[in-house]
Parts: C-alpha cells; structure tokens; sequence
C-alpha cells in the first residue's frame, strides 16, 4: 500500500497559496510574545476550532472574509498584544548579560532538575508531619515494586495525577497511591489513607 507525507509547507501552499518568509528567529520570538500575552487566545480571536465548523466555503479567500465579517478587530487586537509583548522582550534582552545566562543554566540544570526529579521526598516527608509519624525513601527492590517510600509501616507508590485517566497503564501495586499535580508555583498533593 502506497504511503506519502504533505509536508507543512506544500499543506499551505496547495489551501492558501505563498506564506510569508521571515527572518532566523523571529517566528520563535513572536511566538514566545504570543505566549505571554494571549494574543491568539479565544477572547482575542474567537475560538478557531469552532468557527471552521462553523463557515460552510471551502476557498481561503472565502474564509477570510467569513472570519473578518465575524471579527473585524481580531487580526489587530491579536497584533496589538504581541506587539507590546514583543517590545517588552526587547528591553529584557538587553539585561540579559553571559553572568546571567550562567546563573540561569545553573539554576535550571542543578536546581530545578534536581528538585523535580526528587521530590517525591518532599511529599513524603509533609504527608509524614501531617501523621505524626516517620517516613523513608523505598530501596531499589522496593521501588521495582511500584513503591517510593514508606509513611510510618505503610508503603506508598507516588504518581502523577494524570496516572487516574490512564487506565489501561495502571499495574497492580501493592501501596497507597498518592497523586501530584505539578503546577508552576509548587505541587498540589492528593492521598487518601
């Protein structure tokens, strides 16, 4: 059975014709703006997978004049956010300095690898406070088991939330799961026992 692949480029040029060219990293930089300043979010621009349901043409043109028919603002309050966002990463850049950059890859590398790859500890030890008891980490043939750690006699398997919905991937252990939520300002912890 014959097996192709339309590449992003060729997708665009055959639906809506010439795309614009822009310089090395620039896309990456509107892109992070973007980011940070929701310009594309729905409230800005509408929600997109819902209004191609809703236009019933199949021409670009035809879309575009739908869209701008519904939204008439949308492209330069869109435009507008990032823009701003944009020159606020352009008076940034220019604190950025190597000492920075160095404080930030060491940051990054040691600090914040560390912290999220071993802060099952954490959760450990502030479940244990709340008991009243004493905790400790699994030893290797512990954890080829499923378990991280004990709470007081009681062993416990640490998972990510996101563990509850994937069921087909849940294995038989034989601990109290507790579940985290990683969030940007911490970890939110769920447990039951």
């Amino acid at each position: 059975m014959p097996k192709f692949k339309i590449k992003n480029h060729n997708l665009i040029g055959d639906l809506v014709g010439d795309s614009p060219e822009f310089p090395k990293y620039t896309t990456q930089l509107m892109n992070l703006a973007n980011q940070n300043s929701q310009g594309t979010r729905p409230k800005v621009v509408g929600q997109m997978s819902e209004l191609i349901k809703e236009f019933d043409g199949k021409k670009y043109n035809d879309w575009v004049d739908w869209y701008l028919e519904k939204h008439p603002t949308a492209i330069n309050d869109s435009t507008e956010k990032v823009y701003d966002m944009v020159q606020k990463l352009k008076q940034a850049i220019e604190f950025i300095n190597r000492d920075m950059v160095e404080k930030w890859a060491k940051d990054l590398i040691l600090s914040k690898t560390f912290v999220g790859l071993c802060f099952q500890e954490s959760i450990l030890i502030q479940i244990a406070a709340i008991k009243n008891t004493n905790y400790r980490l699994a030893t290797p043939s512990e954890e080829s088991n499923g378990i991280d750690g004990f709470i007081g006699d009681t062993p416990m398997s640490i998972k990510p939330i996101t563990y509850k919905t994937k069921n087909m991937l849940q294995e038989e252990i034989d601990a109290t799961l507790i579940f985290y939520d990683k969030k940007k300002d911490g970890i939110n912890v769920v447990y039951d026992f």
